[in-house]
């Protein structure tokens, strides 16, 4: 669209000190200005306090990590959206909610009905794109399940978990509804981007005046899977087969995700790129210290940064970019634990 303009700032901490006056670690954002009054914001692995396989700024509880931890780093969050944080628990389905229906700031960062296992619960999970959610406490609410949540709230920031999985961030400015979708594979092929588009509809948006965005996901190179799942999906999504860097059968998430977008009624042209400014992030903490400690001591791939960097073809990659947490990369560096990062947008 040409009347959406980024926002100036490339990364929201960088014209700022890397601790609060309490000494925590400021996270490490990159936001978009998707439309006027409307922000969408990718969280890095940079500035938490989480830990080893965790490092730094893990936001998904549901993989065995200190649940502290994982509450200070949505806190943290939470005061650099300046906003709530809403979260519920991803199931690869294809549905989705109006969270306003049970809104409740039952947390300190905000609304969480994603239903964390404490850390002795905690284990493996899914080995094809799987979910992470919310935080620990023994008065857990209701868990919502779902992979598409709407609201016409100002100030509350939808968050949907990503370590593969592709975020879809939507908006109808006008009407003041936006919308968030987890789209792995199943989801996609569930539906989840037209439910998260029927929600918004039904709260009074107009699908020909919804703007979107894509964010980081695996790409259709790194994305691997059986031939019969290749085909399969290629058959509902055509054009999405892929032949990976290794050799086999894949798929292109964001290709199909953009199909299903058009489907929804999502014009074309509202669809807006995040890669020029993932780009002028990525080019930016090209040389971080604090990155570059964690590709030294992740043993996910080439140990020193530059080498990594190097080998980027699509900065919104999460299998090639350091910047993201990948579960398939954690995988094939033979981990069972990795972290989750958020992909939020908010009405401000």
């Amino acid at each position: 669209m040409s009347s959406t303009q980024y926002d100036d700032a490339i990364l929201d901490s960088n014209a700022i000190d890397p601790t609060d006056k309490h000494g925590n670690p400021i996270p490490v954002t990159i936001p978009i200005m998707l439309a006027p009054g409307i922000k969408v914001v990718y969280t890095t692995r940079l500035g938490g306090t989480s830990e080893g396989d965790f490092a730094h700024f893990n936001l998904g509880g549901k993989s065995g990590d200190d649940p502290e931890h994982v509450l200070a780093n949505r806190v943290a969050l939470a005061g650099v959206l300046g906003a709530k944080i809403s979260l519920i628990s991803q199931v690869h389905s294809g549905d989705a909610v109006d969270v306003d229906e049970s809104f409740t700031i039952n947390k300190p960062f905000g609304f969480d009905v994603s239903g964390t296992k404490s850390g002795a619960e905690s284990g493996a999970e899914d080995a094809d794109d799987a979910p992470a959610d919310g935080s620990e406490d023994e008065t857990e609410p209701t868990v919502i399940e779902a992979d598409g949540q709407v609201t016409s709230r100002r100030h509350v920031a939808l968050g949907m978990f990503a370590a593969d999985c592709l975020p879809v961030l939507m908006a109808d400015p006008e009407a003041g509804i936006i919308g968030a979708a987890h789209c792995g594979r199943r989801g996609l092929q569930k539906g989840v981007i037209g439910a998260t588009v029927e929600k918004m509809v039904a709260k009074g948006a107009k699908t020909e005046r919804i703007v979107a965005t894509l964010g980081p996901r695996i790409c259709g190179d790194c994305y691997e899977v059986g031939g019969d799942i290749a085909d399969e999906f290629d058959a509902q999504f055509p054009g999405t087969f892929t032949l990976s860097r290794f050799g086999q059968p894949g798929i292109d998430i964001a290709a199909a995700a953009l199909q299903e977008l058009a489907k929804a009624g999502v014009p074309a042209d509202n669809v807006v790129s995040s890669r020029p400014r993932v780009n002028a992030a990525t080019q930016y903490l090209s040389e971080d210290e604090e990155l570059a400690g964690i590709c030294a001591a992740d043993g996910e791939g080439d140990a020193q940064l530059a080498e990594r960097f190097n080998k980027i073809r699509r900065s919104l990659c999460t299998y090639e970019n350091p910047l993201w947490f990948s579960h398939r990369r954690a995988s094939l560096a033979g981990k069972t634990h990795e972290g989750r990062m958020l992909a939020l947008i908010v009405r401000e």
